[in-house]
């Protein structure tokens, strides 16, 4: 493996590009059944119609855990959003539209999104009574069986030289609610600091689905104590203002 050319460096992984291959490097502190459940879940939504880079490779280099993945010739939603600000809202549209296509999938044998959402919340310092309410709050919203990306932003969805949009990372994928994945997506906005762009994002998904906006909303909270783990230093205060409930229960 040559893992000279890094084009994505984050806390937890480092990602190279080798040729025709991405090479997913991740540190000591992923565990081996953290690395097997990504394969898997790459593995299941590679079942289904939507377009996805091919898993070629799980295996361990000098202690270290390697997923390795057919590489994508082509340019991020998020770069095209970027270069091309004229066409912005018809790029937010093929992306609303695709994570619609991911939602229309059902069944596949992936993790409950809830039970995903309980563990993390668990794993936060948040304080035992927040966590209480937070998880209260959580089993009393509706579970469906709609594949979830979990991480679904325009930087996971690259655009090839044939216009196919293939949709990356796929560690955080589950069964369960849309409109929990939707509040995902709308803070990943609020945390880029681009509040027109999360309304907008929310108006079209609300829109399209027939969903309301309030009842997205409703998730921030969750999700947005479950992105605590993750969380950069700069977001975390602004996730806590989320998640105090005490003006939402």
């Amino acid at each position: 493996m040559n893992m000279e050319k890094i084009i994505g460096l984050r806390n937890d992984k480092t990602v190279y590009k080798d040729g025709k291959k991405v090479i997913k490097v991740f540190n000591n502190n992923y565990s081996k059944a953290q690395v097997l459940n990504e394969a898997l879940n790459q593995a299941r939504v590679e079942e289904t119609n939507l377009c996805v880079p091919k898993l070629l490779e799980v295996s361990k280099k000098d202690n270290n855990w390697v997923m390795i993945y057919e590489y994508i010739e082509g340019k991020t939603l998020e770069q095209m959003m970027m270069q091309d600000k004229d066409q912005f809202d018809h790029y937010l549209e093929i992306f609303v539209n695709l994570q619609l296509e991911v939602h229309s999938h059902h069944h596949l044998l992936l993790n409950k999104q809830k039970d995903r959402l309980i563990e993390k919340i668990g794993k936060t310092d948040l304080l035992a009574t927040t966590r209480y309410e937070l998880q209260r709050k959580l089993e009393s919203m509706r579970m469906h069986k709609k594949l979830c990306h979990g991480d679904f932003n325009p930087s996971n969805i690259i655009i090839d030289h044939q216009g196919a949009y293939y949709i990356i990372d796929w560690a955080h994928a589950s069964i369960g609610n849309a409109s929990a994945d939707a509040s995902a997506t709308y803070l990943d906005f609020l945390l880029n600091g681009d509040q027109q762009t999360a309304d907008h994002y929310l108006d079209l998904y609300c829109q399209k689905t027939n969903t309301a906006k309030d009842y997205v909303k409703s998730w921030l909270p969750i999700v947005a104590a479950a992105r605590l783990l993750k969380a950069r230093k700069n977001e975390k205060d602004d996730l806590l203002k989320i998640i105090d409930l005490r003006n939402d229960l």
